[in-house]
Parts: C-alpha cells; sequence; structure tokens
C-alpha cells in the first residue's frame, strides 16, 4: 500500500506525465530526500519507468502495467510447476496398473506374513487402516476394551467412517458394562459403525476390505503375540464367512438402549455349557471375558436356579433334565 505522500506523488505524476523531483518537491512541499525516497518506491512498485530515448527522464504507468510487470515472472515460474507436477503425475499414472497388477502377483506369492514384533504390527494395521477404501471388520475377544487403546482407535475410527468405511466391530457381552467401551461405543456408532457383541468369540481377528486379515499369532511363549497377515484370496473369503457368521448371531450394542436380561441368560447358558464340558472357574471366566468373580456369581446363581448344593450336583441334574429355563 501506498502512503499519503507517495499517493499524492503518484497522482501528481499522471497529471504532469512525468516524475521530476524538483517539481515534485514544489507540488507536495517536501524536501528533495523525501522526493528521492518516494521516486524509489514507485519505481520499485513499477509505478514510474525511464521514458524511452530519455533515460533520465521517468513518467508514471498504469497500475496494470505495473502488476504485469510484478508478477509477470512469477505467475511464469507457476505455470512452469504446474506443468511439472501435470508431467509427474501423468509419469506416476502410468506406472499404477503396473504397480497393483504386481503389487496382486506378489501378495498372492506372500499369502501369509507374520510379524512378531508389536511395534511393526502396529505400524502395519495403520497403513491398512489408511489404506481401507469400502469394509473394515473387527472381532476382539476379552470383554472390556482398555481404555487407552479406545482413546487411541476413536480418531481413527471416525476418520475411517467420514472417508465412507463401513465399520463393524463384534465384542463379548461383558463389553457392555465397562463405560469406557460404551462411550466409544456410542461415539462411532452415531457416526455409523455398527456393533454387536456376543457371548464367546473364537479369537482375535480383523479383516480390511476382505483382502487382508490380521490373525492372532499363536504358541508365544515370554512375549505377547504378534499377528499372522492372511491375504490368499481363498482363505480371507473363508476367515470372512465365519465372521459373517458369528455376526448374525450376536446382538446390536446400543449403551442404555438394550434390555439387560437376555444377555445376562446368553452368558449363563454359556457358562453351563462350559461346565457341562469340565472347565474350570479360571477357563470359564477367560473364554467369557469376565473376572472370575463375577463368572462365580453367575455359577451360583446357576446352581440356586437347579436347586444343586455343588458344581457336581448341578452338572447332573443339567445332564439329566437338560438346561434349565433361565427366564
Amino acid at each position: 500500500m501506498l502512503d499519503d505522500a507517495e499517493a499524492k506523488a503518484y497522482r501528481n505524476a499522471v497529471l504532469l506525465g512525468r516524475f521530476v523531483r524538483e517539481e515534485m518537491a514544489t507540488a507536495l512541499g517536501v524536501s528533495l530526500e523525501k522526493v528521492a525516497q518516494v521516486e524509489e518506491r514507485l519505481t520499485a512498485l513499477s509505478l514510474l519507468r525511464p521514458l524511452p530515448g530519455e533515460p533520465e527522464l521517468l513518467v508514471p504507468v498504469s497500475p496494470d502495467t505495473a502488476v504485469a510487470d510484478l508478477v509477470g515472472p512469477a505467475e511464469g515460474r507457476i505455470r512452469d510447476l504446474q506443468r511439472e507436477v501435470t508431467e509427474i503425475r501423468d509419469q506416476m499414472g502410468a506406472l499404477r496398473a503396473t504397480y497393483f497388477e504386481s503389487r496382486q502377483q506378489r501378495n498372492q506369492a506372500e499369502a501369509f506374513d507374520v510379524i512378531s514384533d508389536i511395534n511393526a504390527l502396529q505400524a502395519v494395521l495403520d497403513e491398512q487402516g489408511e489404506r481401507c477404501r469400502t469394509e473394515m471388520l473387527s472381532a476382539q475377544p476379552g470383554g472390556a476394551r482398555p481404555s487407552s487403546l479406545l482413546a487411541n482407535a476413536r480418531p481413527r475410527t471416525l476418520e475411517r467412517l467420514r472417508r465412507g468405511v463401513q465399520i463393524r466391530h463384534l465384542y463379548q457381552h461383558t463389553a457392555r458394562s465397562d463405560l469406557a467401551t460404551a462411550s466409544y461405543v456410542r461415539a462411532i456408532t452415531e457416526h455409523g459403525a455398527e456393533v454387536r457383541t456376543t457371548d464367546e468369540l473364537i479369537d482375535r481377528i480383523v479383516i480390511y476390505d476382505r483382502e487382508v486379515a490380521f490373525l492372532p499369532e499363536q504358541h508365544v511363549g515370554g512375549r505377547a503375540p504378534g499377528a499372522v497377515v492372511v491375504r490368499e484370496p481363498t482363505l480371507v473369503a473363508f476367515i470372512c464367512r465365519v465372521y459373517e457368521h458369528l455376526w448374525s448371531g450376536a446382538t446390536q450394542f446400543v449403551p442404555g438402549a438394550e434390555d439387560g436380561s437376555e444377555i445376562t441368560d446368553d452368558l449363563k447358558r454359556s457358562i453351563i455349557r462350559l461346565m457341562a464340558q469340565g472347565y474350570k472357574d479360571e477357563l470359564v471366566a477367560r473364554r467369557l471375558g469376565m473376572s472370575v468373580r463375577t463368572c462365580r456369581r453367575y455359577i451360583s446363581q446357576i446352581m440356586l436356579s437347579v436347586d444343586a448344593n455343588s458344581r457336581f450336583q448341578a452338572g447332573v441334574h443339567i445332564a439329566l433334565t437338560g438346561l434349565p429355563d433361565l427366564q
């Protein structure tokens, strides 16, 4: 922006058709030193230029001409950069088909991969989540999810939902009583995710776009288990069918809206089934994602419902008469 002296000097130069320091100093009533400063400023803005054939005489030019002088080189550089960007995109675009064809062949060749390092596994999961285009399916056994994991997962889940990714989570019934899990479920279901619970889950499963599945590493001692990454299409399709079977038998989880009696009876029936198979309290609790104390409370209720004084007596009664009516 021009200050008052510069604006007046430019206006006077346009009226006179020239910029002469002595004339300008008289017209503006300022010193020659000030006029020299004004001249330097107007020249820098390309509002004054030497008259062709008389380089000592400065004449005013229009603002449009000054703009062309000032921004022309920058616009030229921008056009050059845009041309370079277009060329790079065209060159990289030509390689896209090659990449995906080769990647598909590589996926078929590398149908399985075992990732034992937890940090590396998390990085791969994050990468798959960023690349996920249509659907993410997960089954998380073990009851309530750790609040720290849910806090980290919430923004990523909401971002994927905003991208149009369909998300379904399967938890165990016991996760319903956890406040952190209920808060997470409420937040993501409000944005389109679906969450259901069931009494027992086979194991942890994460599936992206029905193309890549993550299963927990088995028979690991002395460290946290990593995961097996499955890319083989037939096996991934089978895992998806297993997931759909679990999903179809699960109950919708809407925090604060469900009747808990059906869930409680479902858990009791699962406890009876596991008791009949000879499982101890600790293993029953682990299979159903609950604490041993809660499991034993349910067992006491079951024994009371069949009028039994011991687990053995309850087992005999159930074997002879069938499952009790828990309603």
